[in-house]
This record gives C-alpha cells, sequence and structure tokens, in this order.
C-alpha cells in the first residue's frame, strides 16, 4: 500500500544492489525506497553514477550475474527480487517495460527500425502485418519522429541520436504497459528531431 491507501503498482522498499569487484563489493543501490499507483509519475533523481540506471535495471531484472539484489520489488503485490528469468520474462514487455539511456546500444543495427517496432506489437498483440504497420506509424507519429512511412524503412545509423530515440520510446509504448520506466530517455533528444 502507498501512503494515501492506494494500491500501489510498483513498490520499491530497501533495495540494495551489490557487486563483486576486484577489490571487494561496490554497493551501487543502497536502500532505496519509493511508491508508484497507477496513473502516477515518480522520478527518481541523483548525480550521475549514484544508482538510478542500477535501480531500474534490478526492477527490470536486467542486472548481470556479478549483481546481488537485495530488498524487495513488489509489481501489482508481486515479488520480482529473486524471480527466476522465465517468469520475469513474462512481464517485461507487456506489464512493464524500459526506455534506456543509449538508443545506440538498444536498436538491432541490423533491422530497419520499423520492422523492430512492428516485432514489439507481434509480440504482445494478434495483429497483421498490416495492423502492425498501421500501428507502428501512428506510434511513430505519436512520439514526433518526422516523415514517420519514410523513417518506417531506416536502419537506425541512418537516423539522429534524436530519432533513434523516439524509436525506442515508440517500442516501449508499443505494448500500452502498466509502468514504463524511463532511463534519462529524452536525453537524446532535441527541439528539430
Amino acid at each position: 500500500m502507498s501512503v494515501n491507501g492506494a494500491p500501489s503498482l510498483l513498490e520499491v522498499r530497501d533495495l540494495r544492489v551489490d557487486f563483486k569487484a576486484p577489490r571487494g563489493i561496490v554497493r551501487a543501490v543502497d536502500g532505496l525506497c519509493y511508491s508508484v499507483r497507477k496513473g502516477e509519475t515518480v522520478a527518481v533523481v541523483g548525480e550521475s553514477g549514484s544508482g538510478k540506471t542500477v535501480s531500474s535495471r534490478a526492477i527490470m531484472g536486467l542486472l548481470p550475474p556479478s549483481a546481488s539484489v537485495s530488498g524487495s520489488v513488489r509489481f501489482e503485490g508481486q515479488e520480482l527480487v529473486g524471480l527466476p528469468e522465465r517468469a520475469m520474462r513474462v512481464h517485461r514487455g507487456t506489464a512493464i517495460a524500459m526506455v534506456f539511456q543509449d538508443p545506440a546500444r538498444t536498436l538491432n543495427p541490423t533491422m530497419r527500425v520499423g520492422a523492430q517496432i512492428t516485432e514489439a506489437l507481434r509480440a504482445h498483440a494478434q495483429l497483421s502485418r498490416a495492423q502492425a504497420y498501421d500501428r507502428a506509424i501512428e506510434l511513430m507519429q505519436l512520439v514526433r519522429l518526422p516523415a514517420a512511412g519514410e523513417r518506417f524503412h531506416q536502419y537506425p545509423h541512418q537516423l539522429s541520436g534524436g530519432m533513434r530515440q523516439r524509436v525506442t520510446i515508440a517500442i516501449a509504448i508499443a505494448a500500452d504497459t502498466k509502468l514504463l520506466i524511463a532511463d534519462e530517455a529524452t536525453t537524446a533528444l532535441d527541439v528539430t528531431t
């Protein structure tokens, strides 16, 4: 339960993340606590290196094996810390999505951006190719990607950094998830893209 009694969509309590390093254990996140209710926007603010990205990846179950996660992360009442990868995949992309900070590392360089969006759409909904194409164009327009029809057929390297980030946002919102985690998602954006 959140502070005002409304049920929490996400409840993070005493989250700690440690990494094994050559010189010992490094604590990247130490006792993070917050909750998010449906429809609410919450910002985790901190200096560079303070653990914002690590905590987001911990929630998504996307940390390397060298990481040790403790505390509690509950999504709709279900504990995510320690959840097996197979069970976590059920939530990832359908109930919880994440927009990563670096679109160059997120997008597949060998696939056209439109194909990447339609792949996300078809993975989470029963859509024909034509329906997925139409919805992908809508999403590209929604995130203000100029000339969406033309961009659909381009590869990530043919787009500016801001345009690539808009594509990753379109992919993240494609499944209409309940929770969207954005890791500095607007850093790469500029006014003209």
